[in-house]
């Protein structure tokens, strides 16, 4: 089915705009910002944690986003970033866009802006993207360049028909990442109970050392000491591909997820490697971003892969998302852009008595185990709605005649 065709600005509720700019004096209070971490982390925005920036009035008006809008990566040190595009929806509470990116607000009398942002997701519409990348060292789109791309326009009917079927498959993808985040903070609050609360089972019969300030049996040490550094080293590019050659090579937060990395980017060669279950760590800004391997990787020279020396992997991680509480600041308050294998090494830690790290431990385990099955599933998922995104987009079959409980219980 062939589908009549229009420029992308004829769709448009409003002109196109670039997000806003602020001198810092502005920043760490008042609405959240959409920077650019957000839209490569997220396909769809709104009611993450952000930074946060003051507006006027006047910009709180013309600033902030509705949910539908759709968000583009205005300019990127890589070409996949740019023209990287994420939607709003379900915002809890008045937000803003940074400078690098571009918001596109559709008329939504005529179209349904989530069946754009699943066409742009297509073969055609990464293909129409990227013939609107420019840029040598900074790669970039221009609104006046992405208002005259060609985009399909099937009916409205035909447009919800298609985002019903595939937003079935990202709402329960959804609901896994909600899961996947309460598992998280619950491993993150028992962490914080028995480790920086000193609240653990039969801490009542546990004597304090007055010397340390800490449970009998507990001491304080250094992240070297408790644990192996694996400091990334990037191979020569003529060694990477994209064909899934060698070994998937990470080097840095570009392909992180929510916890475990999506592989882009292969190498047939390396020197440092993660193992399966190793915790990958940034070095360099945003220093102390967190995910793990979920298979033996290579290390580029952006990241660390860090193992617990008595293999309490699930301690560690709770551990280090508690060290590194924001973005490139310890738990010291210390700010960094980038850290060495020695600051690494220095960085102080309190190590537990084996009991009850082994206690703990069997625990967040068990809370792991339940995250991976979860995050399995949102693969397959995902798998199954790209299989299916290109032909829906294209008419080359009918919406009408597919049934979205039917297609998930075959994807499950």
């Amino acid at each position: 089915m062939m589908w009549e065709t229009k420029t992308f600005e004829e769709l448009y509720l409003e002109p196109s705009r670039n997000g806003i700019y602020k001198p810092k004096e502005f920043h760490g209070r008042g609405c959240k910002i959409v920077n650019m971490g957000e839209l490569f982390a997220y396909d769809f925005v709104g009611q993450q944690d952000m930074k946060r920036v003051e507006l006027n009035e006047k910009e709180l008006v013309r600033d902030t986003l509705k949910d539908g809008d759709i968000l583009f990566g205005r300019r990127s040190l890589v070409e996949s970033g740019a023209g990287k595009s994420s939607i709003v929806k379900n915002l809890n509470e008045p937000t803003t866009y940074e400078s690098s990116v571009i918001r596109l607000r559709l008329n939504k009398k005529h179209s349904n802006p989530y069946f754009y942002y699943y066409w742009l997701l297509s073969p055609s519409g990464k293909g129409a993207i990227a013939s609107i990348v420019t840029g040598a060292n900074v790669k970039g789109i221009k609104s006046s360049d992405l208002k005259n791309i060609v985009v399909p326009t099937p009916t409205l009917p035909t447009q919800n028909k298609i985002v019903g079927i595939l937003s079935a498959y990202d709402d329960l993808i959804e609901n896994n990442l909600k899961r996947i985040k309460l598992l998280e903070e619950m491993a993150q609050i028992t962490y914080e109970e028995w480790f920086v609360r000193l609240r653990f089972p039969g801490y009542e019969s546990i004597p304090i050392n007055p010397e340390t300030g800490l449970p009998e049996g507990w001491s304080k040490t250094r992240l070297g000491e408790m644990c192996t550094l694996t400091m990334g080293q990037s191979p020569k590019s003529e060694f990477y591909n994209f064909q899934g050659k060698g070994l998937p090579f990470h080097q840095g937060v570009k392909d992180y997820g929510e916890r475990f990395p999506t592989n882009a980017c292969w190498s047939t060669s390396g020197s440092r490697y993660a193992e399966r279950g190793d915790i990958l760590f940034s070095v360099r800004a945003p220093v102390g971003r967190l995910n793990i391997a979920l298979e033996k990787m290579i290390l580029g020279r952006g990241l660390a892969a860090i193992r617990h020396k008595e293999n309490a992997q699930g301690f560690l991680y709770c551990l280090l998302k508690k060290q590194f509480f924001e973005e490139d600041m310890m738990g010291g308050g210390a700010i960094f852009n980038s850290v060495t294998k020695n600051d690494m090494h220095r960085i102080e830690v309190v190590a537990p008595s084996p009991a009850i790290l082994n206690d703990f431990n069997q625990i967040v385990e068990a809370t792991d185990r339940q995250i991976e099955i979860l995050h399995f599933q949102n693969v397959r998922l995902r798998e199954a709605r790209d299989i299916l995104l290109p032909r829906l987009m294209t008419g080359v079959i009918d919406a009408e005649s597919y049934d979205p409980a039917q297609l998930l219980k075959e994807a499950a």
